[in-house]
């Protein structure tokens, strides 16, 4: 049995050492290529037409704000058209008429696009608009978006030949400071833009469209199938497809697009499983093509490790599982070889570290303050292993499910509330019980540790023990927060 257990942790550390150390070969490329900038065209057509889409369903909060953030877009309004593609089922729907009849008005070529079924949600809605949009371009926003007016702009004269077919804008945070919540959702995020996106994009990489912020060339998106409904990141497939084909994406790490992130965990929870669903979907879907494809081995691999690294959450939960009688093994008097060889994956930790303090030190002139929250982001993130692990299982088996959509709730700084809002999810997945017995199974991790006096062993049981903590507790404090 202690063989078995022992086996199964170093395959588990070992897992998540091989995507961790990822971190080392993507900081080898930053300072590579950070003097890269992107090549831009000074005039841009004025003839241009564009077509901007928002997908909606059921945005009562945020729908105005986006609709007049969109029209104050600095672009001719004889080149602009605006498709508000609508999907809800509740008052939004009568605000956005009311607010397209308003713009309309004032001299605006707005949709408002209704459809009578939600049929394949967002990717639904967007190949839905491409039927009738007028544009060659197509930029699209989520509704918790407010883009920047110089948006067209910056990013049209990206198009520099015809072999481009996307350019991705950074995600900004509008309430990036609300909570440790979105505190560590823009660590995670940053690290993401800054580093992956930015440095995949320059090294020649694979990188992927991510869902809103961005601009396409209509004609790519038509010759790598259009939008598919299969997987539930739709993003993620059209834009393996397209770069399959041979179109060229162009990421901007100096042009943002201001958003919200989620404030309530519950909200966090279903957009994660959905992310990380659709990314195990996705890559069972594309992985094969990109394998079997002619591209240089540098490329596929990097494609292999962007597609797959959300394997590492079962890793995670395991790990989590085995490190208590692990503790017992290691204080049975034997394996001593065994756990000398196990102390160098502390380089995988290491390695998530330099990551994201690269990405701090690139865009936040208070990295300092940033990256202090490191370890609470990583104490979530193995917190967040159940539900995850869950999304990936799920995606493995091939099981389909609704495209939950992450409710916005208007918040952008601390005198604003999201327990009032109608769209808080009060209904509680039983995997917060098992987040719960996992808290309880790594505070006796912790006493175990302080027994043998494995001080080595509490900072990793007690990272676990608080994020699953604060995961499960948060989680239960916000389902059933005051309305």
């Amino acid at each position: 049995m202690d063989e078995i257990v022992l086996i199964s942790y170093f395959v588990s550390l070992f897992i998540l050492f091989v995507f961790s150390s990822h971190g080392f070969f993507m900081i080898y490329y930053y300072n590579k290529y950070k003097n890269v900038k992107p090549a831009a065209d000074v005039e841009i057509n004025p003839g241009t037409k564009v077509t901007i889409q928002l997908p909606l369903y059921n945005e009562l909060y945020v729908v105005e704000r986006l609709i007049d953030s969109v029209c104050e877009i600095d672009y001719p309004k004889d080149n602009l058209e605006i498709q508000v593609l609508d999907d809800s089922t509740d008052e939004t729907v009568n605000l956005v008429a009311n607010k397209v009849a308003e713009k309309i008005a004032l001299g605006f070529n707005i949709l408002h696009v209704r459809r009578e079924l939600r049929e394949g949600y967002k990717a639904g809605a967007l190949k839905e608009g491409m039927k009738t949009a007028t544009g060659e371009y197509i930029a699209i926003f989520d509704a918790d978006f407010i883009p920047a007016k110089d948006f067209l702009k910056k990013t049209l004269s990206h198009f520099t030949d015809e072999k481009i077919g996307m350019v991705q804008t950074r995600w900004e945070h509008l309430n990036g400071d609300y909570s440790i919540l979105t505190k560590a959702q823009a660590l995670a995020l940053d690290g993401h833009f800054v580093i992956e996106q930015n440095v995949r994009n320059k090294a020649g990489f694979f990188i992927n469209f991510n869902g809103t912020g961005g601009i396409w060339r209509r004609s790519c998106i038509e010759d790598a199938g259009n939008w598919h409904a299969d997987t539930l990141t739709e993003d993620l497939d059209l834009s393996y497809r397209a770069q399959l084909k041979g179109w060229r994406f162009v990421f901007l790490r100096d042009e943002t697009s201001p958003a919200e992130l989620p404030s309530e965990i519950n909200a966090l929870k279903a957009q994660q499983f959905r992310w990380t669903k659709g990314a195990i979907e996705t890559a069972k879907k594309i992985l094969p093509m990109v394998l079997k494809s002619k591209l240089p081995l540098r490329v596929k691999l990097q494609a292999t490790f962007h597609l797959t690294n959300n394997l590492a959450f079962p890793f995670i939960l395991l790990a989590a599982i085995l490190n208590v009688p692990l503790i017992f093994i290691k204080n049975s008097g034997s394996h001593e070889a065994y756990f000398a060889v196990m102390s160098i994956f502390i380089l995988a930790f290491i390695g998530s570290f330099m990551f994201y303090l690269y990405s701090q030190k690139d865009i936040r002139t208070d990295w300092r303050k940033k990256i202090v929250l490191f370890p609470l982001f990583m104490a979530g993130s193995m917190g967040f292993a159940v539900n995850n692990s869950r999304a990936v299982i799920e995606g493995l088996l091939s099981r389909k499910s609704e495209f939950v959509r992450t409710p916005k709730f208007k918040v952008v700084d601390q005198k604003d509330s999201w327990s009032n809002n109608k769209y808080v999810n009060k209904k509680l997945e039983p995997s917060v019980i098992v987040e719960l017995i996992m808290a309880l199974y790594c505070l006796v991790g912790i006493g175990s540790s302080i027994y043998f006096l494995e001080i080595a062993a509490i900072p990793f049981q007690l990272l676990f023990f608080i994020g699953f903590s604060f995961v499960s507790v948060t989680s239960i404090r916000h389902a059933y927060s005051k309305k």
